[in-house]
C-alpha cells in the first residue's frame, strides 16, 4: 500500500513494503527528484537497509556457533511493514521479529522507520528497540536514488556531488566479486570537495567511503536543481549506479556498516561497524535529503 504525506512545499510517497519512499517531488514544478525504478536498469527506489548493509560471503554469516543465511541489505527492505502514526506531513512504520525473521535473524526486535517533512527537507528516523533479553547486534542504511538528469535537456555528465566541507575521504578497496579487502586509500576530490558524475565510475559497483565529511550535495553544472543529503551519525557513504550501464540515476547510500571481508563468513559478533545495543535500549539515527 502507497501512503502520501506533504507540506506546501513537496509530496512524498512511501509504500508500507520497506517502508520504501517511492515519489519525492517539488509541489512548485511537479519535478520527480527520486529515481522510479526502472528494471532495466534497478528496480529499487529509495530501499531501506537492516539487519545489515551490503553483500555478505556466500549470503551467510554466523552467530554463536549457528550459521544463518540472510539476501543483500537483510529482509526489512523487502518486509511489509505497519503503520503507527500518520499526520499530514510525517509517518511512521514498525518492523517486529517473526517467526520467518527468527530463521534469518535471532534476535527479537523492533525496528521503527520515520518521516517527517520540513520545508524543502525530509527527515528519515531509523529507531531500533531491543525487545530481546541478549544484545541486538545490527546495522541501518539508506539506498535512495536520485534522478540524473534532473532537467530536461541535460546529461549525466553535467552533474557532480559535493561535499559540505574539505576532507580527504578514505575509500574502501573492493575485491572482483565486490567484497571488502579490508585495504583503504585516500580518495582526493576535484578542489577537496568535488567528484564528477561519469557513468564509467561505477564499472566497479558501488564506491564506499569513511572518514568522510557528513553531508554531500548533488548538482548540475547547467541549472539550479540539487539535492543535499546530512548524515551525522553514518560511518559510510555509498555512491552507486547500475554497473557498466549509462543509467540515469545516482544513488547516496549514507550506512552504518560495509560489505563483508572478500573470503569470509561473518560472525555477526566480530563483524566490522555494526551497532550493539543492550537489551530494553533503544537506538536512533537521522538523515536528511533536502531538495532545491
Amino acid at each position: 500500500m502507497l501512503y502520501t504525506i506533504e507540506n506546501d512545499k513537496i509530496c512524498v510517497a512511501i509504500s508500507d513494503v520497506g517502508a520504501e519512499m517511492m515519489s519525492f517531488q517539488l509541489k512548485e514544478d511537479h519535478c520527480e527528484y527520486l529515481w522510479q525504478g526502472d528494471p532495466a536498469y534497478w528496480h529499487g527506489r529509495a530501499c531501506n537497509l537492516f539487519p545489515i548493509c551490503g553483500r555478505l560471503t556466500d549470503g551467510k554469516y554466523t552467530y554463536r556457533g549457528n550459521t544463518y543465511e540472510m539476501n543483500l541489505h537483510g529482509f526489512a527492505r523487502k518486509t511489509a511493514m505497519t503503520v503507527i502514526s500518520q499526520k499530514d506531513d510525517e509517518i511512521k512504520f514498525c518492523l517486529t521479529d517473526t517467526e520467518s525473521s527468527l530463521k534469518m535473524y535471532p534476535f527479537h526486535f523492533e525496528l521503527m522507520i520515520g518521516y517527517r517533512l520540513d520545508g524543502t527537507t525530509v527527515h528519515q528516523t531509523f529507531q531500533v528497540r531491543n525487545t530481546d533479553e541478549k544484545d541486538l547486534i545490527f546495522a541501518v542504511g539508506g539506498h535512495p536514488g536520485f534522478n540524473v538528469p534532473l532537467t530536461a535537456g541535460e546529461k549525466f555528465e553535467d552533474y557532480y556531488v559535493e561535499f559540505d566541507c574539505e576532507k580527504v575521504p578514505k575509500k574502501a578497496i573492493l575485491s572482483e566479486t565486490c567484497y571488502d579487502t579490508g585495504k583503504r586509500e585516500d580518495f582526493p576530490l576535484e578542489d577537496g570537495r568535488r567528484l564528477s558524475l561519469t557513468h564509467d565510475l561505477f564499472d566497479h559497483d558501488a564506491i564506499f567511503l569513511t572518514d568522510m565529511c557528513k553531508g554531500i550535495t548533488l548538482k548540475s553544472r547547467c541549472s539550479c536543481k540539487s539535492v543535499h543529503l546530512s548524515y551525522p551519525d553514518m560511518n559510510a557513504l555509498g555512491l552507486w549506479h547500475a554497473p557498466k550501464t549509462d543509467a540515469p540515476y545516482v544513488c547516496i547510500e549514507p550506512w552504518y556498516s560495509l560489505p563483508a571481508y572478500d573470503g569470509e563468513v561473518d560472525d555477526l559478533e566480530t563483524k566490522q561497524l555494526m551497532i550493539t545495543l543492550k537489551p530494553g535500549k533503544v537506538y536512533t539515527n537521522t538523515f536528511t535529503i533536502t531538495i532545491a
